[in-house]
């Protein structure tokens, strides 16, 4: 019984195959070209923008170290503040400074005072000296202990400067105006300072305006110095061309700049070479060490654009699919710029007269005829 249900629903499962098959192939007859839309690649002028990930850094950074060593005795900014320049930040025990400097004061007024002594001694020798009354020699004796009051009292005004200088180094002021991180030093603490390897108590970035460093490969400066060369493009070195950044959450480059420096070489390990660009940061939302991607202005230019859909992959090329003069399909490898007003830019590949499927890719195999119909590539209207 099983055996004859088996034999039944084979039978039944033939039958259909056999009314399923297309009255075409049994009268012999090949199905028509599949249908494509067709169109030449969009040609126009256009703004060519190179893109370049750095990361934002202040335009000045100092270290805040102390000048002369001594106790700290009171820190005058809180933690992370906004302090503007000639700001007090910290203050160095000052008793001790104060006390040099009024020795140095007494120093120069024993000087003065002794200078003056020479200068009546030399005052009352000169009429004796017309009258012969006193040798030459006493007389050049007094001249030679005038100069010698004269040169202790400068080297009494310079201990006296240096001893006024210090006590003015007791308190430590803002070089810029910016940011400034945490106290690292408490009140009470022993710092040591005037070295190179001085405490350092603080650190101060400025934030407005910010730089965006950034580093360019050697093809990038190769090309933007051949741009300059033939004058499609002036040289960031000589022009503030204009540049944009995104940060690392936004979809648009929404902050504005312009190139600011490029450097006069290469790094020979890299094969880079770094830049900035300034931006300007008035509402100090941009902090050192952010991240982005730059868009950098890289001048006009005639350029093919295409859809993207009608760009496919083979292996590591893209290639895509046009028509010839036969209606049979063609692939060509294509080389891609980047993508504007949603149409991708087109390098090497194409020329504008070609007519490439931009509808029905996967209707098309290359060598064989397609019946094309008409379309056109547009720029969408935001």
């Amino acid at each position: 019984m099983i055996k004859h249900l088996y034999i039944a629903a084979l039978a039944l499962l033939i039958a259909s195959c056999d009314q399923s098959e297309p009255q075409a192939n049994k009268s012999g007859q090949k199905p028509p070209p599949p249908q494509v839309k067709v169109a030449s690649p969009l040609q126009q002028e256009i703004t060519e923008w190179d893109e370049f990930t750095g990361r934002f850094e202040a335009v000045e950074n100092v270290d805040i170290r102390a000048r002369v060593s001594g106790v700290v005795s009171s820190i005058h900014f809180k933690d992370g503040e906004f302090v503007r320049r000639g700001d007090l930040l910290f203050t160095i025990d000052q008793r001790p400074f104060k006390i040099a400097l009024s020795q140095a004061q007494a120093a120069l007024d024993e000087a003065l005072a002794g200078l003056e002594l020479q200068k009546n001694e030399v005052k009352r020798a000169r009429p004796l000296i017309e009258r012969r009354t006193i040798p030459q020699s006493e007389f050049e004796s007094r001249l030679a202990q005038k100069l010698q009051a004269e040169a202790r009292v400068a080297s009494a005004k310079a201990r006296f400067n240096e001893a006024q200088l210090n006590l003015e180094w007791t308190e430590i002021r803002a070089p810029i105006s910016g940011r400034i991180s945490d106290a690292r030093t408490d009140v009470g603490n022993l710092i040591s300072g005037g070295q190179a390897d001085a405490t350092v108590l603080t650190k101060i970035v400025s934030l407005n305006p910010i730089n965006f460093v950034f580093f360019g490969s050697e093809a990038d400066f190769l090309k933007y110095s051949r741009l300059a060369n033939s004058g499609q493009r002036p040289s960031s070195r000589n022009k503030a061309n204009p540049v944009a950044v995104k940060l690392a959450d936004e979809e648009d480059f929404k902050h504005k700049g312009q190139m600011s420096f490029v450097d006069n070489e290469l790094d020979p390990n890299s094969g880079t070479i770094r830049a900035h660009a300034v931006f300007e940061n008035k509402n100090l939302f941009l902090t050192p060490g952010l991240f982005g991607r730059l868009r950098l202005f890289g001048g006009q230019s005639q350029a093919l654009l295409i859809p993207d859909a009608a760009i496919k992959s083979d292996q590591a090329s893209k290639i895509v699919l046009s028509i010839n003069d036969k209606n049979v399909v063609e692939a060509k490898v294509v080389t891609l710029g980047p993508l504007i007003d949603g149409l991708r830019v087109i390098r090497k590949g194409l020329k504008p007269n070609d007519r490439i499927i931009i509808t029905g890719q996967q209707r098309a195999r290359t060598g064989q005829p397609v019946t094309p119909q008409d379309g056109e590539i547009k720029i969408e209207q935001k």
